[in-house]
C-alpha cells in the first residue's frame, strides 16, 4: 500500500526532476491518445518532437513561436514570484499589438528606420497600460487580479475586432476584417535572410539575462520575492506591498506588450482577428514548467513551441484537430502539478494491516481482562 509522507525539507532533486517526469508522462498519455484515435503513435510523436527540429528552416520556425512565449513568460515570472496572479497576459499581448499596429499604420514610404523602436515602445506602453488597470483595481479597490486581468482579455479582443472591422479596416482588403499590410520599413529586422527569425530572439535572450540579474542580484528583486514567499517578513523588513504589486504587473504587462509588438510587426505584418493566438495563456505553462527561472523558461518555451508546431502538422498530415495542441499543453500542466507533489512528499510503502480473527480477539481480551471480569465475559 502506497502512502505520501511529508519530507523534512523540500527535495532539490524533484524540484528539477518533476518537469522531466511530467513530460515523460505526457508523452506516454500522448501515445495512448494517438492509438485511441487510430493513428500511428510513433508517427504522432515524430510530428510533435522531430519535425520541428529536423532542418534549419524548421528550427527557425520553432524560434519564431518560442520568442513571444519566452518574452511573456519572463514578465509572468516576476508576477508569480511576487505572489501576484496575472492571468490576463493575453489581453496585455493584444493591447501591445494594437498600440504597435497603430504606430505602424502611421508610417509611409518616406518614414525612416526610427519607426521600428517607436513600434516596440508603443507595444510596451500598451501592455503596461492594460496591466496598470489591473494594478489600480488591486491597489485601490482590493479587486482580485485573477478575475480582473482575465476579464480584460475579452475586452482587449473585442477592441481589436472593432478596430480591424471598422476604423482601421483596409479599404482594399476585399471586406476582410484586417488592416492594410504594414510598410516594409516597419518590419522588425530579421537575423538571417530567407528566415522569419527576427531580432526578437536576441531581445528575449537579453530579457533572460536581465531577469536573472533583477531577481538574484538586486535588492528590488529580492524584495519582490520576499513579498511573495513571506508577506509578513516583507512588511517587517519595510518592503512595500503596494509597490510590489505595481512593479510585478507593470513588468508583466510591458513584456506581454513587447511580445505583441514583435509579433504584429514581425511574422504577421498587420493586425487581424487572429492576433490573439493564446500565447498569453500558454506562457503561464511555460513559466511554471521552467520553474519561474529565466534559464529554465528558455527550454520550456522551446518545448511549448514544439507543441504549437506539432499541433499544426498533426492537423495537416495526420488529419487530427488543431485542438490537440491545447490537449498536450493541458496534459503537461496537470501532470506537472501532480508530479510537484514529490517535491514536498515522498512515496512510502505501507504494510497492509492483517485481519484479526474473532477467536484471536476474544482470547486476547480474556488474557488481558482481570479474573473478576473474565467469568462475566464467559457467561455472556
Amino acid at each position: 500500500m502506497l502512502k505520501l509522507e511529508l519530507r523534512p525539507q523540500l527535495s532539490r532533486f524533484w524540484s528539477y526532476g518533476s518537469p522531466i517526469l511530467a513530460l515523460l508522462i505526457t508523452v506516454v498519455i500522448g501515445v495512448i491518445l494517438f492509438a485511441a484515435l487510430g493513428k500511428d503513435p510513433v508517427r504522432g510523436l515524430q510530428v510533435f518532437f522531430w519535425e520541428p527540429i529536423k532542418s534549419s528552416y524548421a528550427i527557425g520556425e520553432l524560434l519564431v513561436k518560442a520568442t513571444p512565449l519566452l518574452v511573456i513568460a519572463l514578465g509572468l515570472a516576476v508576477c508569480f514570484r511576487s505572489n501576484v496572479w496575472n492571468i490576463g497576459a493575453e489581453g496585455q499581448f493584444v493591447l501591445g499589438a494594437i498600440a504597435a499596429g497603430g504606430m505602424a499604420l502611421l508610417a509611409d514610404k518616406n518614414t525612416g528606420p526610427w519607426i521600428v523602436p517607436a513600434i516596440l515602445v508603443a507595444g510596451v506602453l500598451g501592455g503596461m497600460l492594460w496591466a496598470a488597470i489591473v494594478a489600480w483595481l488591486r491597489d485601490v479597490c482590493n479587486a482580485n487580479e485573477i478575475l480582473t486581468s482575465l476579464m480584460l482579455v475579452y475586452v482587449a479582443t473585442l477592441l481589436l475586432l472593432w478596430l480591424v472591422g471598422g476604423p482601421w479596416k483596409d479599404p482594399m482588403g476585399y471586406n476582410f476584417p484586417q488592416t492594410k499590410t504594414f510598410e516594409a520599413v516597419t518590419q522588425i529586422p530579421r537575423l538571417m535572410k530567407g528566415s522569419r527569425v527576427t531580432i526578437g530572439v536576441v531581445i528575449a535572450l537579453v530579457g533572460v539575462a536581465a531577469l536573472w540579474v533583477f531577481l538574484f542580484r538586486t535588492r528590488l528583486g529580492f524584495a519582490q520575492q520576499v513579498g511573495g514567499l513571506a508577506p509578513a517578513a516583507a512588511r517587517y523588513a519595510g518592503f512595500s506591498a503596494r509597490r510590489a504589486v505595481w512593479i510585478a504587473l507593470l513588468t508583466s504587462g510591458a513584456a506581454a506588450g513587447l511580445a505583441g509588438a514583435l509579433e504584429v510587426a514581425g511574422p504577421i505584418g498587420q493586425l487581424t482577428p487572429y492576433v490573439p493566438a493564446g500565447y498569453g495563456f500558454a506562457a503561464i505553462i511555460v513559466a511554471f514548467v521552467g520553474r519561474l527561472h529565466p534559464v529554465g523558461m528558455v527550454f520550456s518555451a522551446i518545448l511549448m513551441s514544439m507543441f504549437y508546431i506539432g499541433g499544426e502538422l498533426a492537423q495537416s498530415r495526420l488529419g487530427l484537430p488543431k485542438s490537440l495542441t491545447a490537449v498536450f499543453q493541458g496534459l503537461l500542466l496537470f501532470t506537472l502539478l501532480a508530479c510537484d507533489t514529490l517535491v514536498a512528499y515522498r512515496v512510502r510503502m505501507k504494510a497492509a494491516a492483517r485481519p484479526v480473527s474473532p477467536t484471536a480477539g476474544t482470547a486476547s481480551l480474556q488474557a488481558s481482562t482481570p479474573d473478576v471480569v473474565a467469568p462475566q465475559i464467559k457467561e455472556a
